[in-house]
């Protein structure tokens, strides 16, 4: 008698047990029976062999952009590390050129990945914008961006990993030959008890119709229980992050104030490192900042992997991706060539007390190698936030952008904490450039007037344009100095959409005795023409206060409602909670879990007296090609200045008395009729705005209408 056999689409034996337990992603892979082979296993052969491996460029963040990482892919397996970690050297085939030069710095070892993600449970997408780009799609529904050297070795890690999926495919594409049931002992021993052979061809229906229901009930549990597993695994990952960070938190509770409500994901978050992170081999981990599941912390964080917002995150990409020469910047100022002599306080302030402070003649040493119109493009170092700001007002969430609006507001006074000296006070008609295209800004300032000393600034970014003038009122009361800015600044989107603001007042205290320190206090008000306003309180430091530099504050709809709640420090960070209502009456809400808007860029590794940070030593540098393109009137070309940041006190000192010796004639240059080469008033709002063209006489380096402002020195920096 024949045997009669039929298939059923299954890899796998099971039975009761392997239904109700959760097997291993180990023991699903050896169960695995491999497909007849065809033309992706022969390329699976040929281009992985044994893995494959080499650096891949992933998106980190908008702030951090695209980071080389060594990737791996070994047995199913995508796995990183850090570039410059240990890796361990396998056989496996080395991706692209700049893979080979990282390959000397490999030593022995055992690291720990940053992500391990098993490639059955993930998609793979090449982008149709950039041919070097792809995407990995993981379990959870979340992306891994990542970028090869060129468009042939992204299809060589597109080829690699579709290859590697077909090895594990997934249970519902089983094929039918895989697994062979047969029923001959069956039918021999109906046949031997008598039993007709329509009766038997039906009993045999009857098995093979319960057996495949079984089957498929068991495929159905097995995948069940893969997705718990994979649940349960991100909640234990982000049960054990939470734990760490609250570790963390609770050590600097401690030592500040029992009563300090510190956000989560602030200072306490470590960087990529992976140190105390725990992953397994089934799929990505979950984000590391637990902010990453809203939507307005996306991004922000240093430590976020994925996002699930996919829209928001490839329009930041795409502005990254902008086709800008990079320009690679100083990390440190030049040492200096004189060793600073000391200065006599009591003679100074005697003579100057009560005095307007831009009457008043202080050694350059009082000074910091800056001019106020650098400062205010100093403001601008955490623009990506007004970035942020386009992008949510584009998907249509108002709230997000005035959130990332206010955040921007604050951030601008994070880089005066440690800053005691006084910048330059620019001469009239004096200006500055900035030019980042890596940040998508291009800035230009100007003085406009002497008496009342006004600066005017305009900027223009990634969808959004920024301008302001500013007449700092100053006074030197002997111990300290209060700066109290007159000004109204304006940011305006490409959609229409308009805010404005003006600045709290500064203050520098202990010029005699004690240690120097900064303080902004007073209130923000942030108004415009869209549906959200912002109303932000910077506290004043007292004596009594353990905790300086707070600042709180509220956003309002047009009905006067609370929406949001502000809360954090200028020199440290800025987080938000959405409020609610509770449905429980009028005035009962319920303010969400704060989430981190904007968080301080690291101190720049190398500390000068000045406590610069690594934007601030920036703006006075001079690239190459740049000199030949600045007008005469641009703040890097004031001696001074320069002479001052060189380290050359004795010299700048001289320049700086001859200088202000000749802006004692600016006001009466002004009272016969003097006008600002590149910003105009408005005789209604009384304020300053950029007339434009000074881009274009930069382009065709054409400056005969600008006047060599420094000029007659004696010597040349």
């Amino acid at each position: 008698m024949a045997t009669s056999t039929t298939p059923f689409r299954s890899h796998h034996s099971f039975n009761h047990r392997s239904s109700t337990s959760s097997p291993s992603l180990s023991r699903l892979v050896q169960r695995t029976v491999s497909a007849p082979f065809s033309h992706r296993d022969f390329k699976l052969n040929a281009v992985v062999g044994n893995g494959i491996c080499g650096v891949l460029y992933k998106w980190v963040n908008y702030g951090r952009g695209w980071r080389p990482r060594w990737f791996t892919l070994h047995h199913g397996v995508l796995s990183y590390y850090k570039v410059h970690g240990p890796h361990i050297q396998t056989h496996s085939k080395i991706i692209g050129k700049q893979s080979f030069r990282h390959i000397s710095t490999v030593h022995h070892g055992h690291p720990k990945p940053l992500i391990q993600l098993h490639l059955m449970v993930c998609s793979v997408e090449e982008s149709k914008s950039d041919e070097r780009r792809f995407c990995v799609y993981t379990g959870m529904k979340k992306r891994l961006y990542l970028r090869a050297e060129c468009k042939e070795d992204r299809e060589t890690w597109v080829e690699a990993m579709l290859a590697v999926k077909d090895m594990f495919p997934r249970l519902s594409n089983v094929p039918e030959e895989s697994v062979v049931i047969s029923t001959d002992r069956l039918r021999q021993l109906l046949l031997k008890e008598g039993v007709n052979e329509s009766i038997i061809k039906e009993s045999e229906d009857i098995m093979k119709g319960e057996l495949s229901r079984v089957i498929n009930h068991n495929n159905f549990l097995l995948m069940d229980t893969l997705h718990h597993l994979e649940t349960d695994k991100v909640d234990l990952e982000n049960a054990l992050i939470e734990s760490q960070r609250q570790h963390s938190k609770d050590d600097v509770v401690s030592y500040l104030s029992a009563h300090e409500n510190l956000s989560e994901g602030s200072a306490s978050d470590s960087h990529e490192d992976g140190r105390d992170e725990f992953f397994d081999t089934l799929s990505i981990s979950s984000d590391r900042s637990s902010e990453s599941h809203s939507q307005g912390s996306s991004l922000d964080s240093e430590n976020e992997e994925t996002s699930s917002n996919g829209k928001y995150e490839e329009w930041l990409i795409e502005c990254v991706e902008s086709n800008y020469p990079h320009v690679r910047r100083r990390k440190k100022l030049p040492d200096p060539v004189e060793k600073e002599a000391g200065i006599s306080l009591w003679s100074i302030i005697k003579d100057n007390i009560g005095k307007d402070l831009t009457k008043v003649c202080l050694p350059v040493t009082f000074n910091e190698p800056l001019s106020s119109l650098q400062k205010c493009f100093e403001d601008l170092e955490y623009s990506y936030l007004l970035d942020q700001a386009y992008a949510w007002g584009k998907m249509g969430n108002s709230l997000m952008r005035m959130l990332h609006v206010a955040a921007f507001a604050v951030s601008g006074y994070a880089c005066t904490h440690g800053r005691s000296c006084k910048p330059f006070n620019p001469l009239l008609g004096e200006t500055y450039e900035a030019d980042y295209p890596d940040k998508g800004l291009r800035f230009i300032s100007e003085k406009v007037s002497h008496h009342p000393m006004i600066v005017a600034c305009h900027c223009e970014g990634r969808g959004w344009k920024f301008w302001g003038d500013s007449n700092l009122k100053s006074k030197f009361w002997g111990r300290s100095i209060q700066v109290d800015p007159v000004g109204v600044l304006t940011l305006k989107f490409d959609d229409g959409e308009v805010f404005q603001w003006s600045k709290v007042t500064t203050a520098i205290y202990n010029l005699i005795l004690g240690k120097l320190y900064c303080d902004h206090y007073g209130t923000m008000r942030i108004e415009g023409n869209g549906e959200y306003s912002c109303k932000i309180k910077f506290k004043e430091q007292s004596i009594i206060e353990k905790t300086p530099h707070k600042v709180q504050g509220v956003v309002e709809d047009n009905k006067g409602r609370t929406v949001a709640t502000l809360h954090g420090k200028w020199d440290e960070s800025l987080n938000y909670g959405i409020v609610e209502s509770s449905g429980k009456g009028k005035g009962s809400n319920v303010s969400s879990k704060e989430h981190q808007l904007w968080k301080k860029s690291n101190p720049s590794e190398y500390q000068t007296r000045y406590n610069f940070t690594q934007f601030a030593t920036t703006l006075n540098e001079i690239t190459p090609g740049l000199r030949e393109k600045l007008p005469p009137t641009d703040s890097r070309l004031r001696p001074d200045q320069r002479y001052l940041e060189n380290g050359e006190y004795e010299k700048a000192n001289a320049e700086k008395l001859r200088l202000e010796q000749k802006q004692r004639q600016a006001r009466k240059m002004q009272e016969m009729g003097w006008k600002p080469r590149w910003f105009a008033m408005d005789k209604e709002s009384h304020t300053y705005s950029y007339v434009g063209g000074y881009w274009e006489a930069r382009e065709k380096e054409k400056w005969e209408t600008c006047h060599d402002i420094f000029a007659n020195s004696s010597t040349t920096p």
